[in-house]
């Protein structure tokens, strides 16, 4: 394997949500959720069109704030693009939810069931005591508007990262992680964790009745790692299913422009050398070059889309100018 002595991701910056319409989006995320309005911009040209490997790209950025951490809400201005199945399940590659952490779980749901959702979970679960790493943490799934899977968590005292047991006056605090699922864990390891320097944080089997409710899939039993980054922060969770079997894999031909799309954005200290160690593992590129960005143009100076083994979009950012 090639050196990685300067190669490691800092730091999430955000979660990149495709969507049919920002304003609507918009409205959701704010009403319901109480994400706050950072930016609204639009941009176009050769740079996005190399970045997300789409010709002629005009698009939409909405970048909203929860907490300490960004979401980017994503519009194709000139593309249709395909909707997310509507028979999606948690087992599905596809699938990638944001897992939104609450201070009352009950005020929370009742806040979002208020507004039009689609839910996954049949109501709020509460994980069993007898699961070391998750016991006590309250749960809930449901979709956004574009069926965008979302989940609501509450930490009891002694579970989560320390900043969630603070401020606890609001009641949406932040974006703890995203999940997604894959079909290997080690493979999804060797990617994330051996390439990009992320760090195991935990590991857990999360099965029994209560799990079947939370993803609405009859015997489910999903085996859970979990990875920050080298700053800590807004981590990912790899779901590996292994009952039901896995889902269907993600199909080839689904672009940027397409609803199902979620993009995390990944903070490193050295994109070069980081791309070319993925290059000489066979990752999958999404773009086509490193795009660098003019000063005032991006929240970033330098980016790249590349795939992990599953195909979820990894964009890998340089900050600073």
């Amino acid at each position: 394997m090639p050196s990685q002595t300067n190669v490691g991701v800092q730091k999430i910056r955000a979660i990149g949500l495709t969507v049919t319409n920002c304003n609507r989006s918009l409205n959701f995320y704010k009403e319901a959720l109480a994400f706050e309005l950072v930016s609204d911009i639009t941009v176009e040209g050769q740079d996005y069109s190399d970045l997300e490997g789409i010709t002629e790209a005009k698009i939409r950025i909405v970048t909203l704030q929860l907490g300490d951490e960004l979401i980017e809400l994503i519009e194709y201005l000139n593309i249709q693009g395909k909707p997310i199945p509507k028979d999606s399940q948690s087992n599905d590659l596809w699938f990638q939810h944001l897992a939104i952490v609450v201070s009352d779980m009950d005020r929370a749901y009742a806040q979002v069931r208020s507004f039009p959702i689609e839910p996954i979970s049949v109501a709020p679960q509460t994980i069993l005591s007898d699961n070391e790493t998750s016991g006590g943490v309250g749960a809930f799934k449901f979709k956004d508007p574009d069926g965008h899977d979302l989940e609501l968590i509450w930490f009891p005292a002694e579970k989560g990262q320390d900043k969630w047991h603070q401020n606890r006056n609001r009641l949406f605090l932040g974006i703890d992680h995203s999940a997604i699922a894959i079909s290997n864990t080690e493979q999804s390891l060797h990617f994330y964790r051996d390439l990009l320097g992320m760090q195991v944080d935990s590991r857990s089997l999360n099965w029994r009745p209560t799990q079947t409710r939370l993803d609405d899939l009859p015997g489910a039993k999903v085996q859970i790692t979990a990875l920050r980054p080298a700053q800590g922060g807004l981590g990912i969770e790899l779901l590996d299913y292994l009952v039901p079997k896995k889902g269907r894999p993600i199909p080839s031909d689904w672009k940027s422009c397409d609803i199902a799309r979620v993009q995390i954005e990944l903070v490193v200290n050295d994109i070069e050398q980081t791309i070319e160690i993925l290059r000489q593992n066979g990752v999958q590129f999404v773009s086509s070059r490193i795009v660098q960005f003019a000063e005032n143009t991006s929240p970033y100076q330098k980016g790249c889309v590349v795939k992990d083994p599953d195909g979820h979009a990894i964009l890998l950012i340089a900050e600073g100018y």
